[in-house]
């Protein structure tokens, strides 16, 4: 199960304030705003350059609405945005093959399809950040959005994902 302790951060924090925000906020930030993005394109089929350069200036760093925003790692933003896009196809297999055959991905709310998109991509080509972290950012980005229920869904599709995917990473032996 993911550790639900450690919560992306949206707003600054008087210790950062001095050195910046560190390299992990950024990143969750990146999250945060990758599945926002993902949702807007999904319903309302915003395109991809559009909603990356909305969200690049007006939203990331930014105060929007009397809320202050954190920077996000932009290249990883747009890494996210353009990868799901990219292999939306595999993604969305990949998440079909875990759900219940009465749940397609296709029927499920636009926000928890957005998460479980953006963790499958990461899943697969992130190689470089460990799944358990992986796991952990998008279950809390999920709980920002949605009930405890989708969250602990979104939980273990992600991790059942992980364990087809980079068993190694996931304390499990390769399969054959």
């Amino acid at each position: 199960m993911a550790d639900r302790s450690s919560k992306p951060d949206t707003a600054a924090k008087s210790d950062t304030a001095k050195s910046g925000p560190k390299q992990a906020n950024k990143r969750g930030t990146a999250r945060l705003a990758a599945v926002q993005a993902l949702y807007q394109m999904d319903v309302a089929h915003t395109d991809i350059n559009d909603v990356i350069g909305s969200f690049q200036t007006f939203w990331m760093g930014q105060e929007v609405e009397g809320d202050t925003y954190l920077p996000a790692d932009h290249q990883f933003f747009r890494d996210i945005i353009q990868g799901v896009m990219r292999d939306q196809t595999r993604i969305d297999q990949s998440v079909d093959f875990i759900l219940a055959d009465e749940w397609p991905l296709r029927r499920i709310e636009a926000v928890l399809r957005a998460v479980l998109r953006a963790g499958t991509y990461e899943l697969f080509e992130r190689l470089d950040i460990p799944a358990k972290v992986i796991i952990a950012e998008y279950v809390d980005v999920a709980d920002a959005f949605v009930d405890r229920e989708e969250v602990g869904m979104a939980n273990a599709v992600l991790d059942k994902i992980a364990k087809r995917v980079r068993p190694q990473d996931m304390g499990e032996a390769p399969k054959a």
